[in-house]
């Protein structure tokens, strides 16, 4: 899969702007401040639906407008040609058209373009908390298979009903109250013991390659730990909803499932959030990473668009040439403030400034 051309109108400070890319490797260029990384989220924002940098909807919109406008062209491996455009609006929905045929909601873009996205908030994935790494492992399959974007969706639609009606308790169930939460704890059983199954089979199918990939950023072989494996799963959510109850409604809120999970990372049998030093912390976001983008590529039978947002700035030159080094096939987009190490090898460059391309001199 390849991004050849994207277009911006009055996302984020780009008023008006056309970028070409490279099959191969495309270098972004430019200060910081000058939209290299409002570039990468443009991409990526197409294929997720999602900002990288957490954004909400208004902050991708410049100051001033109601509506920014995202395009791109997306060449595909059977030879198509696809022109994807998304419609950001600061108020109402947002818009989405396939060649120029409009969609029923914009989610139906999911799957068009693939995007993997590395920043230096990656970080997060090791050292923050577990919204960080259900983040990670949900978007994962996402970009595996479409029919977990609707199975996370209805599991948040769940979770919040629950919420709601636990709040309504105010610490104590009445006869109407308990059966109505009986109907939510089934469903929230249901389609919780699905999700939990498929984040534990992607934990599986993850960690050999997460260890093939930070032994070769690290240039050695580590012990690797990646585990998913919530005490509610083995009785089953609906054993745990029912044991948890008590809590739950004294609380006000749900406190076991998919929800609540987390996954935990470990190098050398320690927890890396806790006892890995930062060089060992990074070095696993980036074999995380690359780890999904491989298996994507691998089920997708297509290389996603591997986007480096200012990412070689934050590793040692080692780890920088070892990533360069082991980069996956396909089309990579890299941005940086900085000068481009020698293992970088762009075919061509942008260069950024002010929210414009500079022209070549």
């Amino acid at each position: 899969m390849i991004v050849s051309r994207l277009e911006l109108t009055d996302f984020r400070n780009y008023t008006n702007a056309t970028f070409e890319f490279h099959p191969g490797t495309t270098a972004v260029v430019g200060l910081n401040g000058q939209g290299k990384t409002n570039l990468a989220e443009a991409l990526a924002y197409l294929a997720s639906l999602d900002s990288f940098r957490g954004a909400p909807v208004e902050a991708l919109i410049r100051v001033g407008s109601d509506t920014a406008i995202v395009r791109a062209t997306v060449n595909h491996p059977d030879g198509r040609d696809v022109l994807v455009e998304l419609e950001i609006n600061r108020h109402g929905r947002n818009r989405a058209q396939v060649n120029g045929n409009k969609l029923g909601r914009a989610r139906d873009l999911l799957g068009v373009m693939r995007v993997t996205v590395f920043s230096p908030d990656d970080l997060e994935l090791v050292k923050g908390g577990p919204n960080d790494r259900r983040r990670f492992m949900d978007d994962t399959l996402v970009s595996t298979a479409l029919k977990y974007d609707a199975m996370r969706l209805e599991l948040d639609r769940i979770v919040k009903q629950r919420n709601t009606l636990l709040k309504q308790a105010n610490g104590r169930l009445n006869a109407d109250l308990e059966t109505t939460l009986d109907v939510w704890d089934a469903k929230l059983a249901d389609v919780g013991d699905q999700f939990g199954r498929a984040r534990a089979e992607l934990a599986t199918r993850l960690l050999p390659i997460v260890s093939e990939a930070y032994e070769q950023l690290a240039d050695r072989p580590s012990q690797i730990e990646l585990c998913y494996a919530p005490q509610w799963r083995e009785p089953g959510l609906a054993a745990a909803l029912a044991a948890a109850r008590a809590n739950d409604v004294r609380r006000g809120v749900s406190t076991v499932g998919p929800h609540r999970d987390d996954v935990d990372l470990l190098i050398g049998g320690l927890p890396a959030r806790t006892h890995a030093s930062q060089g060992e912390q990074r070095t696993l976001a980036l074999a995380l990473r690359l780890a999904a983008h491989r298996l994507v590529a691998q089920l997708a039978d297509s290389s996603p668009v591997l986007v480096l947002d200012d990412v070689l700035s934050e590793l040692d030159p080692t780890r920088c040439a070892a990533l360069l080094h082991h980069l996956p096939p396909g089309q990579v987009v890299l941005t940086t403030a900085g000068v481009l190490p020698d293992a970088a090898h762009p075919d061509a460059t942008i260069r950024i400034s002010r929210g414009g391309q500079v022209p070549e001199s």
